[in-house]
């Protein structure tokens, strides 16, 4: 990428969306339907590697878990789809192991967490447009789960909303190859500018001297 395309750590956030046991660990409730995607794209190192470096230079990091009070009442409703699947598997419970962030993308206590995301779009239930504000974001890279779920739908509400939207398509899984390839080559360039993590790293400026 040349230099005068390289990112404006002042103006730039990476969300990084449900890296959460239920997901992302063996044994969590859900893991198993991304288990395959996320060993093929190797997105977990991938995700780590982005995330520190976006720290070391200045990005904003922003983790966006998903959470449920007991008995998912919330959503408790949803009688089809994909939130019907987390009710059903009881995935994402406040409290439990299942919710908390990975060990590999723990926030750093210069992060921000969203506390309050209950649906697919990061932006529908938190205060993430507030944070993006606040800082004077411009720029917003998005990684994690699922490629064509919570990231798309963030997507495309970031992209409306006028913010330069660059998700980080290696950085992410969906429930099948597939569907990951098919959201990233079809649905995402008519919302976004897809790129892969090599392509975010250098794209960074160099990080700040501590």
């Amino acid at each position: 990428m040349s230099e005068q395309n390289r990112m404006d750590p002042a103006s730039t956030a990476l969300l990084l969306v449900e890296y959460q046991n239920d997901f992302a660990t063996e044994g969590g409730n859900l893991h198993g339907s991304v288990a395959e995607v996320m060993a093929t794209n190797g997105m977990l190192q991938k995700s780590a590697r982005i995330a520190q470096a976006a720290r070391d230079c200045g990005v904003t990091v922003i983790h966006a878990p998903l959470g449920f009070e007991p008995g998912h009442e919330e959503i408790a409703g949803a009688s089809y789809g994909i939130l019907k699947g987390v009710v059903d598997t009881n995935s994402f419970a406040v409290d439990s192991w299942g919710v908390q962030i990975i060990d590999s993308m723990k926030p750093d206590p210069a992060d921000v967490i969203l506390t309050d995301k209950r649906s697919l779009d990061a932006f529908n239930t938190t205060n993430l447009e507030f944070v993006l504000n606040s800082r004077q974001i411009k720029t917003l890279a998005i990684a994690g789960f699922l490629t064509n779920c919570c990231i798309e739908s963030t997507m495309r509400t970031a992209y409306e909303r006028g913010y330069e939207v660059l998700p980080v398509v290696d950085c992410m899984a969906a429930t099948s190859q597939e569907e990951h390839d098919m959201a990233i080559t079809h649905n995402f360039p008519r919302f976004s500018q897809p790129l892969n993590h090599d392509e975010f790293l250098q794209a960074l400026p160099a990080p700040v001297a501590g």
